[in-house]
């Protein structure tokens, strides 16, 4: 009994669960930004350009094998991709792009000047060993010309 609880002890506390149960609990404290930022932004600004969209009272009826009328309320369906689409979107706009914008800025610098260091040794390396290969290709050629590197 005692392995037992150690192994689950040690299962646990590995560094995966923990990530995981982190994530879920910032996910949940997160979901309630995101509401309120469509039930309280956007979705009052979709009202105010179109009008209130609600789709719930869509529906049809299909005759059952009773002889009674079998409701199929696809309104819901669709209020529920929009909620998904309009989440989704003001997740990607608002929180996802910002976040890209500020770490590309954050790299950016750095980046740079890595950059063009490398490629300044890298070209005067290569410009050394151009001479260097004109110079002994000369030499071979014609040992009594003159022969300059450029």
């Amino acid at each position: 009994m005692r392995n037992l609880l150690n192994g689950f002890k040690e299962f646990i506390t590995r560094g995966n669960v923990l990530d995981l149960a982190v994530a879920v609990v910032i996910g949940a404290a997160f979901s309630g930004v995101i509401s309120g930022l469509v039930d309280g932004f956007i979705m009052p600004l979709i009202g105010w350009l179109i009008g209130a969209p609600d789709f719930t009272d869509i529906a049809f009826s299909v005759p059952n094998w009773q002889g009674k009328e079998t409701e199929f309320p696809i309104g819901l369906f669709i209020q529920g991709v929009i909620m998904f689409l309009l989440i989704a979107s003001a997740i990607y706009f608002f929180v996802i792009i910002p976040i890209k914008k500020l770490s590309e800025l954050r790299k950016k610098p750095v980046e740079e000047e890595v950059v063009e260091e490398a490629l300044d040794e890298q070209t005067v390396l290569l410009t050394e060993i151009r001479d260097l290969l004109r110079v002994q290709a000369t030499m071979q050629s014609s040992p009594t010309s003159d022969a300059r590197p450029n």
